[in-house]
C-alpha cells in the first residue's frame, strides 16, 4: 500500500470498487514508490470517453531538474477498458455518484488505484455511521469479555 484515503469511507457511502491503472511519468513513479503522494481531496471525472484522476498530489522527485520535473497536481489518466469507462461515466451522470480513489498500491510492479463509486454522506449520515460503528465495537467488546471470563451462572455459591 503506497497511499490510503482514510477520509473517503467517512465522507462517502461506498457502493462499488474498481481497480484501474494509472498513467504516470518516470519521476512520478519514483515519488509514488517512495510514498510521496496524497489522496485527500482527489476524485475522478469522465471527460471525452476517458477517466481522469484529479486532485492527487504527487511530490516532485528530489533529484529531478528542469524538464524532468512534473507538475504535482496535474490530471492523470486512468487506464480502464472502454466498456468500464462508459459504464462508470453513465452511473456518475445518471445516479449523481462520485468516483473517489481509496488507495494507491503496486501490483506486479505496476501502480494501481482502487476507485470507489460512492454517494456523498450528509452530516447526520456521518453521525449515524459513527454511532453504528461504536455500537458494533461495544457489542464485540462485551462478547469477547464474556467469552474470556466465562459465565458465572453455572457455579454454585
Amino acid at each position: 500500500m503506497l497511499a490510503h484515503n482514510r477520509r473517503a469511507r467517512h465522507d462517502y457511502e461506498i457502493l462499488e470498487t474498481i481497480e484501474a491503472g494509472l498513467a504516470l511519468v518516470g519521476t512520478e513513479v519514483k515519488s509514488v514508490r517512495a510514498g510521496q503522494v496524497q489522496l485527500a481531496d482527489a476524485y475522478a471525472r469522465p471527460d471525452r470517453r476517458e477517466l481522469w484522476l484529479l486532485g492527487v498530489h504527487v511530490a516532485p522527485w528530489g533529484t529531478a531538474d528542469g524538464f524532468d520535473r512534473h507538475d504535482p497536481l496535474r490530471p492523470r489518466k486512468l487506464l480502464l477498458h472502454r466498456a468500464e469507462i462508459d459504464g462508470l461515466s453513465q452511473q456518475v451522470r445518471e445516479r449523481s455518484l462520485t468516483l473517489v480513489p481509496l488507495a494507491l498500491y503496486l501490483s506486479d510492479g505496476v501502480v494501481k488505484v482502487e476507485l470507489a463509486l460512492a454517494r456523498g454522506r450528509k452530516r447526520y449520515d456521518k453521525r449515524a455511521a459513527i454511532a453504528a460503528r461504536d455500537a458494533d465495537r461495544e457489542a464485540a467488546r462485551a462478547l469477547s469479555q464474556r467469552r474470556r471470563h466465562g459465565s458465572d451462572s453455572g457455579r454454585s455459591r
